[in-house]
């Protein structure tokens, strides 16, 4: 069993975007795919995730899974757009509902029923997807949402926001259902897998004291030198940096514009008269 993998940053949100797939049947999973959105023209693209589909196409892998770790409140998912073409299943935690429930009341969203039903499988913690010969392990890792999941694929940990490198720490919590105790308890989770277990993150955002972009880290690694939750450092001490953290946190630049998108699985709301309308609610 050998399973590959590439990364494809998306530089202007920071995403890392994964193709994984299983050398002996070619099948692939790509792993949280951007679409490209300019917020101050409404331009919408999707080259990005145009390059990874030719990206397999040239070596002849079938996408069957889009892997959704959980709703970006930072970028525009191009997994709709990915299932169109190639019709792979989207992927993402069960507990979407939750997520579903609470934005489509603040986006008046009458299309969104919060049932998953946007997505093709909801994942619950354990379950076991196959990829060829290989098989993807799903872990709920609440915290930074209720529906965050971490997908283990031969010895890796594709952990969405919950960690990043570990110069940089790990996912704020101050988003609805959010939870800092919480997600102390999703990472000791993944730091309790075997220490040469590679790490590859959602995001990379440059450290003061690092000026290249990076994505793939290790469990001992992470216990090691994380700044926010290296060991040594307890459940309350984390719950207190991270919540004082999130009070200077300003909200992610595109968190309107993708949430509309992300609740409904990488579908655009339904037309008005011909156009496609994101809101922008006044608070």
């Amino acid at each position: 069993m050998s399973v590959q993998q590439h990364a494809f940053f998306h530089e202007p949100t920071s995403t890392v975007t994964y193709l994984v797939w299983d050398e002996a049947t070619g099948q692939a999973a790509v792993i949280d795919p951007a679409l490209d959105f300019d917020a101050r023209s409404g331009k919408l693209a999707a080259a990005s995730a145009d390059a990874i589909l030719a990206f397999a196409a040239e070596r002849g892998l079938k996408i069957v899974y889009v892997l959704e770790t959980h709703a970006h409140a930072d970028h525009l998912s191009a997994a709709d757009h990915i299932r169109r073409a190639t019709g792979a299943a989207v992927v993402i935690g069960d507990q979407i509902t939750r997520v579903q429930s609470h934005f489509a009341k603040v986006f008046a969203a009458a299309d969104v029923v919060p049932d998953g039903s946007a997505f093709d499988r909801l994942a619950a913690d354990g379950d076991r997807l196959p990829l060829g010969e290989s098989e993807i392990i799903v872990l709920h890792t609440p915290g930074h949402t209720p529906a965050c999941v971490t997908y283990l694929i031969d010895g890796a940990a594709y952990v969405g926001d919950t960690l990043f490198m570990p110069d940089y720490g790990t996912a704020r919590t101050d988003f609805p259902g959010g939870d800092a105790a919480t997600l102390y308890r999703s990472i000791r989770r993944i730091l309790d897998l075997p220490p040469e277990t590679k790490i590859f993150v959602g995001h990379d955002y440059l450290s003061g004291d690092r000026t290249t972009y990076a994505w793939e880290t290790t469990v001992a690694e992470e216990r090691a030198g994380n700044v926010h939750v290296r060991d040594g450092i307890g459940e309350a001490e984390f719950v207190r940096r991270r919540q004082a953290r999130d009070a200077t946190l300003p909200a992610p630049n595109l968190l309107l514009p993708s949430l509309q998108v992300n609740i409904r699985g990488g579908r655009l709301p339904p037309a008005e008269d011909g156009r496609v309308f994101l809101k922008l609610p006044v608070s």
